[in-house]
């Protein structure tokens, strides 16, 4: 079959690669129909990870089974499914405490495993034509039959509930003002999220012209952060509170700063620490990793940041972190789509075949030519 393959930094193709088979009675097969790129991959596409060359890319992924191994019971071949970018066993200590992104069984010696993602266990990835889904009847959730809301569904893989889930670690409720550093594909998911979650104001930050207008097409305010301080552009427009209820850090340690001009790590996490009023809450679904071989500074490589902790601390504000698990929302949220409440394909800008894929990554890397998320169509 095909698949994106990871060649070096800046370099994917699109390769054939062995099918997948059953490796266990828990396994099923599906058939790609639509996977999308993620912020996330391109971490590992510009070399500032450890993946290796030969890993198959691809997290967000959705199609129709066509395998089922003997031991499933609630999946049947034929399903329209997605699965979430966690891959999890759904009994361990954490899977039932509802923790699936940090599944102890999965990936052993490491708390969590995902497709296609480097230290996350050894599961090729969904940009491709088939994939392997292990422990089945818990990974998979179904769809309705057919065509329709495509584009929403594949979301459910990451990005929707990965936005959502900043909001809960914000605990984000009716009527609050929000912050949402990041106008990327999960920072505009974050803003909707907010805002579907009833909050009254959401600011969102970013200095991309295309993505600050999608925010404003939601009813986000946009701040645009090379204008002027971003912090200092919320509070000014928070001044009863001397800031925003919520804040949501949906860049990560790619940040940069107000200039633009060269990456600081711990920037978006000191601008929420400003942005936000005293006791309030920070949800960091943006990722930061413990080594990054592309780091400005000797410190950031090793994942140790220079935050404004002392601040945070006199603020009493609060903080919740770590990558989304999925199945605690994904079921909800495609009931959202399916009772037309949730639309969240407003950020796709691009559909293309697999083989565009190179072409993909390295638009999309660059921000150019209005490519704000891509699904794939193998």
């Amino acid at each position: 079959m095909k698949a994106v393959v990871y060649k070096e930094p800046y370099k994917v193709s699109v390769e054939e690669v062995p099918d997948p088979q059953l490796q266990h009675p828990n396994d099923v097969i599906v058939r790609i129909t639509s996977t999308a790129i993620c912020g996330s991959d391109l971490h590992m596409y510009e070399g500032r990870t450890a993946a290796e060359p030969g890993i198959v890319f691809g997290h967000e992924n959705m199609g129709v089974v066509e395998q089922v191994g003997d031991g499933v019971t609630s999946i049947a071949r034929g399903d329209r499914v997605v699965m979430p970018f966690n891959v999890a066993c759904g009994f361990c200590v954490n899977c039932v405490r509802g923790y699936t992104g940090f599944c102890v069984t999965v990936n052993p010696g490491f708390a969590g495993g995902a497709y296609g993602y480097v230290s996350m266990g050894p599961y090729p990835g969904g940009q491709a034509e088939k994939l392997r889904v292990p422990y089945a009847d818990f990974n998979c959730l179904k769809l309705p039959p057919g065509n329709d809301n495509e584009l929403d569904f594949v979301l459910l893989a990451d990005i929707f509930p990965t936005g959502y889930h900043g909001c809960e670690l914000a605990e984000v409720s009716p009527g609050e003002s929000v912050a949402v550093f990041g106008a990327g594909p999960v920072g505009l998911m974050a803003a909707y999220s907010a805002l579907l979650r009833g909050a009254s104001k959401v600011f969102v930050v970013d200095r991309v012209p295309e993505r600050l207008q999608k925010a404003r097409e939601i009813g986000a305010t946009p701040i645009d952060f090379t204008q002027r301080n971003a912090a200092e552009q919320i509070v000014d427009q928070c001044a009863e509170l001397n800031g925003v209820d919520k804040g949501v850090d949906a860049v990560g340690y790619q940040a940069h700063s107000d200039s633009g001009d060269r990456e600081e790590p711990a920037v978006v996490l000191n601008a929420l620490i400003d942005s936000v009023r005293a006791t309030g809450m920070l949800g960091v679904p943006g990722l930061y990793v413990p080594a990054d071989p592309g780091a400005p500074d000797e410190q950031s490589g090793k994942g140790m940041l220079l935050v404004s902790i002392g601040r945070m601390f006199e603020k009493g504000l609060r903080m919740g972190t770590g990558q989304c698990n999925v199945k605690r929302y994904n079921t909800q949220l495609r009931d959202l789509i399916i009772a037309g409440r949730a639309k969240p394909s407003f950020v796709v800008s691009h559909e293309l075949s697999l083989e565009e894929a190179p072409m993909a990554y390295e638009k999309f890397d660059k921000r150019v030519d209005g490519f704000t998320k891509v699904v794939l169509h193998p």
